[in-house]
């Protein structure tokens, strides 16, 4: 047997090929070519600059943001609302518990708008600031109380389409901010929808230009101002408002009338120099959403 002998000397193994270049293959270095960086260093330069362009456009985003926000009215982002806007400082209204089945007056099973809550816990409430009424404590009130807001001769009119139209209940509250607005909700309950609708136009027509004329301000004309922003479908809201001239000593008045269902409500904001409109508003909107 021939035995294999080893060479003496190991052999330099051979280098395998390079592989083929691609569109994202580096380029083989030119050791010839002066200051040209190593090919890991060379990465890593372009890795930081790939993330200092993303920053900056990041950045340049954040402050295209921050100024959208600052342009914007406060009022615009849900959660920035304040009241400095002259908004008064309402307590969180609660609607009542109603009996078990009971619908709510804009329910389809609900065909008369029969408000089955009691009608005092739909008044609104007021202000923590305010100084309330005595007499207009939110309690059951004499229908005098209510008429005593128009000017004489309408009263005994309106009392008797009280009376035709079957009126049940008359609640109300009122109060005076401290800077002199005086504020008076009233609500009236009728048998049902039907003839809360015969009152509003039979009996103060408010649907008109004017609607009956109040005591101290028979003019009154329609609150061009008025929106309906947060006003529920099921009811109607009939917004008025004396018109100018008026003198620092002479008190404006506002007058909003509200149909919801069975009951019809009135929301009137009186204040000398001018009785001011958003406070005005709010109050009436508050209302609109305890009767909806």
């Amino acid at each position: 047997m021939t035995e294999q002998t080893l060479p003496t000397t190991a052999t330099k193994a051979e280098e395998p090929a390079a592989p083929a270049a691609g569109p994202w293959a580096e380029p083989a270095p030119d050791p010839a070519a002066p200051g040209r960086k190593p090919l890991r260093e060379r990465r890593v330069l372009r890795a930081v600059a790939r993330w200092s362009l993303a920053l900056v456009v990041a950045g340049g985003l954040g402050a295209g943001a921050t100024a959208l926000v600052t342009l914007q009215d406060r009022t615009d982002l849900p959660g920035l609302a304040t009241t400095p806007d002259g908004r008064w400082d309402f307590p969180r209204q609660q609607l009542p518990a109603l009996p078990a089945d009971a619908p709510r007056p804009g329910h389809p099973d609900n065909a008369a708008g029969i408000h089955h809550a009691d009608l005092r816990e739909l008044l609104v409430t007021a202000p923590a600031s305010a100084t309330p009424d005595k007499k207009l404590t939110g309690d059951w009130t004499p229908t005098s109380a209510y008429l005593a807001e128009y000017e004489k001769g309408d009263p005994s009119a309106l009392g008797a389409q009280l009376h035709s139209f079957g009126l049940r209940h008359v609640t109300s509250r009122g109060w005076t901010m401290p800077d002199g607005t005086e504020a008076r909700v009233h609500l009236l309950r009728f048998p049902s929808s039907g003839l809360a609708d015969q009152y509003r136009d039979y009996g103060v027509h408010f649907d008109s230009s004017a609607g009956a004329r109040l005591a101290g301000s028979p003019d009154t004309v329609f609150d061009s101002k008025w929106q309906s922003r947060g006003v529920p479908d099921t009811t109607s809201v009939y917004a008025y408002e004396e018109p100018a001239p008026y003198g620092d000593d002479e008190v404006q008045t506002r007058v909003a009338y509200i149909v919801a269902g069975d009951t019809l409500g009135m929301v009137v904001h009186e204040k000398k120099g001018g009785a001011d409109r958003v406070p005005f508003h709010q109050t009436v909107v508050l209302q609109t959403q305890l009767l909806s």
